[in-house]
């Protein structure tokens, strides 16, 4: 009887991270609208695109779709740089840091300074505490994924069948 060795293909980590990006962008792009929408947050949905766009194009329904495509772009650009940095750490804890980085670099520093957002300050603190928890579990989605994926080697180890 011949014996074979079952063993899968590594995961190619830019073709990984890429999916991981674009599903974390539209599924807590989706989550941001319905925060906006049962008004949980004062800071809409397509506040990426602000920078970009016409202030009164960001209130329609396209400049929603765009704002949604922007979150989907940023998504999948920090999920290549999660992949790239830290696809190698066990456990969830980085990912929530890594969510936590990314919203105090958008909400303390970028954002204020692009238009993106207002200064936290003119923020209620359901709008404060909404955001960092969307973006914690947003980073924690990205990390958790890419490194489980990463790190989980039960998936790799031949089986051998008698």
């Amino acid at each position: 009887m011949d014996e074979r060795r079952n063993v899968s293909e590594p995961t190619g980590v830019w073709s990984f991270a890429l999916q991981i990006g674009f599903f974390a962008g539209l599924i807590w792009g989706a989550v941001k609208a319905g925060e906006m929408y049962f008004k949980f947050t004062k800071i809409p949905a397509s506040f990426m695109a602000k920078p970009f766009l016409a202030p009164a194009f960001i209130n329609t329904t396209a400049g929603f779709w765009m704002g949604w495509l922007m979150f989907i772009v940023f998504s999948i650009i920090a999920a290549l740089l999660y992949a790239a940095l830290f696809r190698k750490v066990v456990g969830h804890w980085a990912g929530l840091a890594y969510g936590a980085v990314w919203w105090a670099l958008i909400y303390l520093l970028v954002g204020p300074s692009t238009g993106m957002v207002k200064w936290i300050y003119r923020y209620d603190w359901n709008t404060i505490w909404t955001d960092i928890c969307l973006f914690l579990l947003w980073g924690l989605f990205i990390g958790y994924s890419i490194s489980f994926e990463f790190t989980d080697e039960r998936e790799r180890e031949p089986s051998i069948t008698n």
